[in-house]
């Protein structure tokens, strides 16, 4: 059914009431346009937490709603002795929670096999293997390479699959190889630069998959269809109408069991350099001329590119650190951050950051993007909010106590998957009072087909081909060469002590960022 068959055929009393229309759209008809090709997604560190939490329970989801090609190969890869039989045992209990009735089934194209990182040997044998079952499966050599492993193992590996055979760089086989590489991409500029070059000696740009899950989000790539999808926002979506834009991954949550991690990373190596900055993007990017993946990238590291430059001066004015101490989340008493487990008592890590942001050019020149991420806050909560500038002129002055309040879009993220435009309206009654009223949309309502969740998402796409929600290596780096300078000003400041200002968990952060938050 066409588009414009829908509007023809809506029904009348939605036209005279003005209310939405059911379409009733097939639930699985925004699932795929067309079945990916056979393929083998072959998981290096199987056993680890990633694959239990996230990828085994994507799979099996997306096997269960007729997602998945036929046929399907998933291949663990990780260090433990351990059978097909083991293994699948183990996927079997990451998956509890859902329709386990269609297991025994799913299982018949799982497979282990185990391997040393350190070891050509290993992957030689690994990729005998890989051809045998994919022979016996006929998946056409079609293979997805998941690296769910460290990322001081990204380089080693990488290598060592190339080696092997199982890059595809150069070779031209019966069918594709593609990579996929968590996040972090590098600590810095000149490890992500490092990182890129040596994925590079055995695979293709166009065969590395640098996966972000925020893009993967549903309501993450609504901000995009929101934009520019509907004529009445696009024209207002610029300096002369909007005065300020938050945007706020918030978390009520600790560091829980990556405490050795986020001691090295930090709020900035975590969240901004990535969740963040493609937040960011989607916010202020031009509108690409066709919906294709490169064409959307180019728009992304346009607004890269036109960032404003940070500088060492420009901390006290742009940037507010923080860490948690301890405090009350959800009604618990809940520890600060250096007496976690296993931290250091005299820590200078953030967990918190604000940053003032200006991109440079002809739509947002001098109009401040604050972004803001942290730990143990208030609540969970990750939201844009289009902040529109005052009315230029208010012919009510004389008769309103109160300045009348600018409009407010707020885009929910996550938990509240929502929209809603806060504008005003008159009280009933005699006299001219004014209030605030919200036209809300929840991203859930009228439809009640299959819900793709961000790994789902990613690995679909993935085996698409399709790189629209996955980084490309000048975005990383363009990213990158901003963050650095923000890093350098908050690692390498005599007084860094002084700068991280301490909160109390539960709240939404220090209060010199409290007025910026506001």
């Amino acid at each position: 059914m066409s588009s414009d068959r829908v509007a023809i055929d809506a029904p009348v009393e939605s036209v005279i009431t003005g209310t939405a229309p059911d379409l009733q759209i097939p639930h699985d008809a925004c699932l795929v346009e067309s079945p990916p090709d056979p393929c083998t997604i072959v998981i290096f560190g199987a056993t680890g937490d990633l694959t239990k939490r996230m990828l085994a329970p994507a799979l099996f989801k997306l096997y269960l709603s007729g997602a998945l090609p036929e046929p399907f190969l998933m291949v663990g890869a990780a260090r433990s002795e351990m059978s097909h039989e083991q293994f699948r045992e183990e996927m079997k209990e990451a998956v509890l929670g859902m329709d386990v009735s269609k297991w025994k089934e799913f299982a018949k194209s799982v497979y282990y096999q185990k391997i040393q990182f350190d070891s050509q040997e290993s992957f030689s044998k690994l990729a005998e293997a890989l051809k045998g079952w994919g022979a016996q499966h006929n998946t056409s050599d079609n293979k997805i390479l998941y690296l769910a492993v460290p990322p001081s193992l990204y380089e080693s590996t990488s290598g060592m699959l190339g080696r092997a055979g199982l890059s595809g760089k150069g070779e031209h086989g019966n069918g594709w190889i593609r990579i996929v590489v968590e996040k972090p991409f590098g600590r810095d500029l000149k490890t992500a630069v490092h990182l890129n070059k040596a994925l590079q000696k055995h695979f293709h740009e166009s065969q590395i998959f640098r996966i972000d899950h925020y893009l993967a989000k549903e309501t993450v790539q609504n901000v995009m269809i929101f934009r520019f999808a509907n004529a009445i926002f696009e024209p207002l979506w610029n300096r002369r109408y909007i005065d300020h834009v938050h945007i706020t991954a918030a978390e009520s949550l600790g560091v829980e069991k990556r405490g050795r991690y986020y001691e090295e990373a930090g709020v900035l190596r975590d969240m901004f350099q990535n969740h963040m900055m493609q937040l960011l993007a989607l916010t202020a990017m031009e509108p690409p001329s066709c919906f294709e993946a490169d064409l959307i990238r180019d728009e992304t590291c346009k607004v890269f590119r036109s960032l404003r430059p940070f500088s060492p001066g420009d901390a006290a004015e742009r940037l507010v650190l923080g860490q948690y101490r301890a405090g009350t989340v959800d009604g618990e008493m809940v520890p600060g951050y250096r007496e976690e487990p296993g931290m250091d008592p005299h820590s200078l890590t953030p967990t918190f950051a604000t940053i003032k942001v200006f991109v440079d050019n002809w739509r947002w020149q001098d109009i401040p993007f604050v972004l803001t991420s942290g730990k143990r806050l208030a609540r969970k909560s990750t939201e844009i909010v289009i902040n529109f500038k005052k009315v230029p002129h208010s012919m009510f002055r004389d008769l309103l106590e109160e300045a009348i309040k600018p409009n407010i879009i707020r885009l929910g993220i996550q938990p509240d998957e929502r929209i809603n435009l806060t504008f005003e309206t008159k009280n009933p009654g005699a006299q001219v009072c004014l209030r605030p009223m919200t036209m809300d949309f929840n991203y859930m309502d009228n439809y009640s087909g299959p819900i793709l969740d961000a790994y789902e998402k990613a690995l679909l796409e993935c085996m698409q081909g399709d790189q629209t929600l996955f980084w490309r290596q000048d975005a990383v780096e363009l990213s990158w060469a901003f963050v650095d300078p923000i890093l350098e000003a908050c690692e390498t400041c005599p007084d860094k002590g002084m700068r991280l200002l301490p909160y109390e968990a539960g709240t939404w952060g220090p209060e010199a960022a409290r007025s910026w938050i506001e």
